[in-house]
């Protein structure tokens, strides 16, 4: 903190955020009563277990610091509002770990306010329509992470839909072995996936999405702008895969962000292997030390009823 911020003032609080499962995020408190948050990626700061890396699947292994720093470069450049970066440092200076400092945007989520002022909710809400429209605007001729891609290794071997039909296969699978009606069931969850798959038509133009943007992942500033966290996983690829799931966290307010033109069935296919990865990762990080378990299994629960609602 000195450091960066100057030796004449203090740090007095450190305190860890919650919400946080592949990072540590800490705000930092100093005695003038500002505030920068710190970002921590070590191993111990991350509960995801190991999954196997598919070269071509942009979802896969989404966090740390050179995921951060281009996805920060990206949204900036494209007007998105993010924390602004204050340090960076991947050499071990100050922790043996990458850590950055950014700003401190406050502590209100769009989430909290949406739900306790609807209408002092509804402009930020606008602005990051704006915000999304940007950057599903914003267009590539190849899918996947934005570091892949200019270092020339985002493999295309399988069109997108066949990335998220073999995903959500893949998450089958897994959640066979850990729950018997999902066992019991799994022939015809196959052929639903199959079904949706095929009315989807080919396409190799590509926006800029988030990939797990939830009215949780969005502050409101005290200028009320909406800004971005957790965009480590920033990709190209089919905004119906951002779509379906702004549809789901944001539910009766996501008209308010006035989308894209979009695919339906395309959007359809995309909602439920979302709704199988809902399944499996919960499940997965549920057999961890992951300090809210119960929550985990419960959002698993709910995800198993709209797996098999459509059999």
């Amino acid at each position: 903190m000195a450091d960066q911020l100057g030796s004449a003032r203090r740090l007095t609080t450190v305190d860890r955020l919650t919400g946080g499962s592949k990072k540590g995020v800490y705000r930092l408190r100093l005695d003038d009563h500002a505030s920068v948050i710190l970002y921590v990626w070590a191993a111990d700061e991350n509960f995801w277990p190991a999954s196997p890396t598919v070269p071509d699947d942009p979802f896969t292994d989404a966090s740390g610091a050179d995921l951060f720093v281009i996805s920060h470069a990206a949204l900036t450049a494209a007007g998105v509002r993010v924390p602004r970066l204050l340090m960076l440092d991947r050499g071990g200076r100050y922790l043996p770990s990458d850590i950055a400092l950014v700003e401190d945007v406050g502590d209100v989520t769009l989430e909290a306010l949406m739900a306790r002022d609807p209408v002092a909710a509804a402009a930020p809400l606008s602005a990051l329509g704006d915000s999304l429209r940007r950057m599903h605007t914003t267009l590539g001729s190849h899918y996947g992470k934005l570091a892949a891609i200019s270092g020339g290794e985002a493999a295309q071997t399988r069109c997108a839909e066949d990335v998220v039909a073999d995903r959500a296969l893949g998450h089958l699978d897994a959640v066979a072995t850990r729950d018997a009606r999902l066992a019991d069931a799994h022939d015809r969850v196959v052929a639903h996936v199959r079904h949706l798959r095929g009315a989807v038509t080919a396409r190799q133009v590509y926006g800029l999405v988030h990939g797990e943007l939830g009215p949780d992942h969005v502050f409101v500033t005290p200028a009320n702008e909406p800004a971005l966290i957790d965009i480590e996983g920033l990709t190209y690829f089919d905004v119906e895969w951002e779509h379906a799931w702004l549809r789901l966290r944001f539910g009766d307010a996501y008209p308010a962000l006035r989308p894209v033109d979009l695919d339906p069935h395309r959007l359809e296919f995309y909602r439920y292997a979302q709704v199988l990865s809902l399944i499996e990762g919960p499940l997965r990080i549920a057999e961890t030390d992951f300090p809210n378990r119960q929550w985990m299994l419960d959002l698993a629960e709910r995800n198993i009823a709209k797996a098999l609602a459509p059999l």
